[in-house]
Formats: C-alpha cells, sequence, structure tokens
C-alpha cells in the first residue's frame, strides 16, 4: 500500500540568487528579448544595465526583430493640433499617435510644426522658443536646440540619424548668398558653410536624400543634382547625365543602406507631365530608369496636383518609395521588392473639407535613436 507524506514537497524550488547573479550577460540578454516591449520599459527602474539596453543597437535590433516592433506612416496637418495619425503598414491599419507634451518646453507646446523625420527621431520648429525640437516618442527623451541666431530663416531643414546621434542640415536665406549649417548632436553645436545658390528653393516639402555620406538636391532647370558632404561640409555637383524631357524631380535614398539613390520624375513637354517614371542611380555613374507609373494611376496623380509640381515631394519608408502632395490626403507609394504601385487610403479621420496642408512622414519608433 502506497501512503503520502504529510510533508509535501513544493512544486518549485525557489531561485537560488548566487545562481541568478552569476548568470552569463549574453543569455539574461536573450530572454528579455522575448518581453512584451511595454513590460521591458517598466524594468528599466529596477538596476542601471536594464536602463542602459534601451541605448544599446544591438540588444533593440534583437528586440525589434523578437516583438514585432511596427512602422507607420505620420500625417501631420494643422487640424490634428494634439495628435498625429498613423498608418501601420505592417497590419495596414490606423491608429492614433497623442503627442506627449511633457517632451516639450513649458512654452513650446503652443506653437509646433512638424518639419522631419528619421529612424525613429521628430524634428519640430518651435517659433515661440526660437529654437528646434528633436525627440523620441517611445524613449520619451527630447532636446532643446537653439537657432544659430534670430531670426533664423530657414528652407529643406533635414534630420539625419547617426549611429551616435544626429545631424540637423538647412539652409538659411537671410543672407544674399545661402549659408548652409549643420547641427551636430555629438558635439551639441552648430557649423557654417559656403550654401550653393541654385537649389531648388520652390519647393518647401522635399528634403535632402541621404546618400554615402552626403544629402543630394536637384536645382532648378537645366535640372542637376549636387550633394553635400555632411562630414566636410563641402559642396560638388553629381556628373551624371539626366533624363531628357523632364517636367520635374525628386530625390529619394534607401534608408535601409543609403547607398541607394532613386529618382522619381516626370516626362512631358512645356510643364506638362505626359508620364512618370522612376530611376535608380547606377555605380554613381548613370541613371537607369526601373519602372513607369500605369497609365491610369498617372493620370490621376497628375489631376490631383494640376503640375504645380512644388507641392509634390517623396520619402523612403520601409522598402517603399512614397510620392505625396501637399494638397492630396493620400499617398502614391511603390514598393521595390515586389515592383508595384499602389495608393494609401485617405486617412478616415479627415473630414472633407480639408484640401491642403497634409505632410506626410516615416516613423519607425526605435528605442536607441539618441534625442
Amino acid at each position: 500500500m502506497i501512503t503520502k507524506s504529510s510533508k509535501s514537497k513544493p512544486s518549485s524550488t525557489a531561485m537560488d540568487p548566487v545562481i541568478w547573479s552569476k548568470l552569463p550577460q549574453e543569455l539574461l540578454e536573450h530572454i528579455l528579448c522575448f518581453l512584451p516591449l511595454k513590460t521591458f520599459l517598466s524594468l528599466r527602474s529596477t538596476c542601471k544595465h536594464f536602463n542602459s539596453l534601451v541605448f544599446s543597437p544591438t540588444f533593440i535590433t534583437k528586440h525589434s526583430s523578437g516583438s514585432g516592433l511596427c512602422s507607420f506612416l505620420l500625417l501631420s496637418h494643422q487640424q490634428f493640433y494634439s495628435h498625429f495619425p498613423l498608418y501601420d503598414t505592417i497590419i495596414g491599419s490606423w491608429r492614433d499617435l497623442a503627442l506627449p507634451f511633457s517632451l516639450f518646453p513649458p512654452f513650446g507646446s503652443s506653437q509646433f510644426t512638424l518639419i522631419s523625420s528619421s529612424n525613429g527621431l521628430l524634428c519640430f520648429a518651435l517659433p515661440s522658443c526660437c529654437s528646434f525640437l528633436v525627440c523620441n516618442m517611445l524613449a520619451k527623451s527630447s532636446r532643446v536646440i537653439e537657432l544659430p541666431f534670430f531670426p533664423f530663416s530657414f528652407e529643406l531643414l533635414t534630420l539625419v540619424s547617426t549611429p551616435k546621434g544626429y545631424k540637423i542640415f538647412t539652409l538659411c536665406t537671410k543672407f544674399s548668398s545661402n549659408r548652409a549649417f549643420v547641427y551636430d548632436s555629438v558635439v551639441h553645436s552648430w557649423t557654417e558653410h559656403d550654401g550653393y545658390q541654385p537649389l531648388l528653393f520652390e519647393n518647401f516639402h522635399q528634403q535632402g536624400a541621404f546618400y554615402d555620406g552626403s544629402l543630394c538636391f536637384t536645382t532648378p532647370e537645366p535640372f542637376s543634382v549636387v550633394c553635400f558632404d555632411l562630414g566636410t561640409g563641402k559642396w560638388e555637383n553629381l556628373n551624371v547625365e539626366m533624363p531628357r524631357e523632364l517636367t520635374f524631380v525628386r530625390l529619394v535614398s534607401g534608408v535601409s543602406d543609403r547607398k541607394k539613390l532613386y529618382m522619381l520624375g516626370g516626362i512631358g513637354r512645356n510643364g506638362i507631365s505626359r508620364s512618370m517614371r522612376l530611376w535608380e542611380l547606377k555605380e554613381g555613374k548613370k541613371w537607369e530608369e526601373i519602372e513607369r507609373l500605369p497609365e491610369l494611376m498617372c493620370r490621376k496623380f497628375v489631376s490631383v496636383c494640376y503640375h504645380n509640381y512644388e507641392h509634390v515631394y517623396c520619402f523612403w519608408h520601409r522598402g517603399m518609395i512614397c510620392v505625396c502632395c501637399h494638397t492630396w490626403p493620400e499617398i502614391l507609394y511603390y514598393k521595390v521588392e515586389r515592383r508595384s504601385w499602389h495608393w494609401l487610403p485617405k486617412c478616415p479621420w479627415l473630414p472633407d473639407k480639408w484640401s491642403c496642408g497634409f505632410r506626410w512622414f516615416s516613423f519607425v519608433p526605435q528605442l536607441h535613436a539618441l534625442a
């Protein structure tokens, strides 16, 4: 006959603190990679090491692949004062991002404009504070950057994230000949450089395309490409023959490797586009046509912008080239790997009466992006 002992053993043995303290660091981090993002963030206050993991690119890369952090197309409009509509490009649904005013200075949240984004960082202009604000909403960190001087009229502002921080490029039109200014977050200061006079200033929405260490811009007709080296502060022309009969051009760089440069342009005469095409820069020597916009899509896009191409701007987002118009709430995008064109439907929260002021940005939340 089998009898049960009066003293039952515990179902599990408590983890010995000595064993836990000797757990290899890489194994501990591997375990943490499987935690939900919200749970991991709550552990930041338990020890300095857990908090430091937020700024570790290696750990965040592992965590992102395990937890599936989302990527969004962010819509900014003056009527959306305290929040941004987000389109989740992974699951194809709309979300809402409330603006955390705690990241703003006390007198800077009354008036602000989102002007640039890069790898999880957002850059705002704060006119009332005579400054810019760069923030990481996921990590809840921000930095106020004072303007080089006041008044400071800026154009073509572009935020570029780097492994150690970020840089802000802009042109100032206050002088008789424009001047270039670059802010480096590593040294927390601005540097001044020579400008480039014939830049395409009539387009206020297109940013520079970061390609091989330089920001690339286009000039007015006859169209050409000029590059500003963020390291040396020098300008140079990209000596590549441009396609014929261009009506407008926009540059886009592949952010994932930043070693590919694409050009979207209209083909036609007398400023009227009959077709839209996409080229890729091959070995820095020639533009190779890789795709044409289908005729029906081209007709719709041309009718949307009424041949006023100063409203057209492009950017890269997770393998997609997004083509936007300041006066139209939809996005035309091209999936590079699938070689297919699509329309992103209008945001359901937009009233029909809103007919202009639509600014789209790529927003890919990253904990390690340093603000």
